[in-house]
């Protein structure tokens, strides 16, 4: 099995723009949110239980999951979130160990947002968080998003707190700059780590 980096971060911390830059080195990547996804494509029997379990509101006009309408619902009404959790969660564990597990690489970048929050260090070799200030992760997330900031600060309350995260970290990448103005030093770090976790994949090997 491949060595495993666990790559979390609060939201709007930039996940996905340091994960794709360890991707176009050539390393596989399981991504959690993308599982999720696939697993409610439109069509699929667990999109169908959302559904039934929601009403129909909660599709778009075109047969898919309404996101932002499921997020608004879940973060107002507790009940909902931890029915949503056990329909989901083991169905998204299965495939993301499935996943893992099939990976010939050296080393795998296993994206979680909720790694910390749902315990799955365990998983990883390694942990790298990705680190940004709560001013930050606020404004982006609500640019990215177009969601009001109440339920983005709400988002931020239910996750553990910055400090807490980086108490878990291995290793750490700052963020908080704009990636226009500081992107040849975020890929200078991403680089440096990439050679890194090639040799602790050797070692473990």
């Amino acid at each position: 099995m491949a060595y495993i980096v666990g790559l979390t971060g609060g939201i709007g911390s930039g996940k996905s723009t340091i994960a794709d830059l360890f991707m176009e080195l050539g390393v596989p990547v399981v991504d959690a949110d993308e599982v999720s996804r696939r697993l409610v494509e439109k069509g699929s029997p667990l999109l169908s239980k959302i559904a039934t379990h929601f009403g129909a509101d909660i599709l778009t006009n075109g047969g898919e999951l309404n996101r932002s309408k499921l997020r608004e619902i879940i973060f107002n009404r507790p009940e909902q979130k931890n029915w949503l959790n056990a329909l989901l969660h083991p169905a998204i564990n299965e495939e993301m160990q499935r996943q893992l597990q099939a990976q010939q690489a050296p080393y795998v970048l296993f994206v979680v947002p909720l790694l910390i929050e749902n315990n799955l260090m365990s998983l990883c070799d390694r942990i790298l968080i990705i680190d940004v200030s709560p001013q930050t992760q606020l404004e982006r997330a609500t640019k990215r998003d177009k969601n009001q900031r109440e339920l983005i600060q709400q988002i931020m309350n239910s996750q553990v707190s910055r400090e807490k995260r980086l108490t878990f970290a291995d290793d750490i990448i700052n963020n908080d700059e704009d990636f226009a103005q500081n992107g040849d030093h975020i890929k200078q770090k991403v680089l440096e780590l990439h050679h890194r976790y090639l040799q602790l994949a050797q070692q473990k090997s």
